[in-house]
């Protein structure tokens, strides 16, 4: 769930460099809910995408708030969309919590998933691996899910950058 919001608040123009907004079709939304397996009901349609681009902002928020602003946030999301957590099995995948029923919308879903995965980082004490990346020119955020808590760098190839100019160094 962590990965999928990264990846998620990382499509945002607002923060890219190239400021291209990687989720700017119902075909890319599409791409992006088959590679994250989002179970559930979908309308396939611009109403859709727009519910879920509206959440990126909230969810970067959330992601590099301080830990009070975060849990209020998580709180907040909570409420908002009525969660009411259960144990589900589909699609092959053992059993596991979902916070909304399948047939809630896509945008919901994606923002409580995103509020439960949360809540699990902020009880494990675990908040310093939700990180922005290192890279001066890169606002990218990632999860750092390394053993020992030494992820730097998104995916963007910011980390053979910065080690090949040490290198040079």
């Amino acid at each position: 769930s962590l990965r999928a919001v990264a990846a998620l608040v990382n499509t945002d123009p607002g923060h890219r460099a190239d400021g291209a907004d990687l989720l700017a079709t119902e075909g890319e939304l599409e791409a992006f809910v088959d590679e994250w397996q989002y179970s559930g009901s979908r309308t396939h349609d611009a109403a859709e995408l727009d519910a879920v681009r509206g959440l990126r902002g909230e969810l970067r928020t959330l992601w590099t708030a301080a830990e009070d602003e975060q849990v209020a946030g998580v709180n907040a999301l909570l409420a908002r969309e009525r969660a009411l957590p259960q144990l589900v099995r589909h699609d092959g995948w053992g059993w596991h919590l979902h916070a909304t029923t399948s047939e809630a919308p896509l945008a919901e879903r994606i923002a409580v998933e995103t509020a439960m995965a949360l809540v699990d980082v902020v009880r494990s004490g675990e908040r310093s691996r939700l990180r922005t990346c290192a890279a001066d020119d890169c606002e990218d955020v990632l999860v750092d899910l390394s053993r020992n808590r030494s992820k730097r760098f998104c995916e963007g190839g910011y980390g053979n950058r910065a080690a090949v100019a040490a290198y040079r160094a």
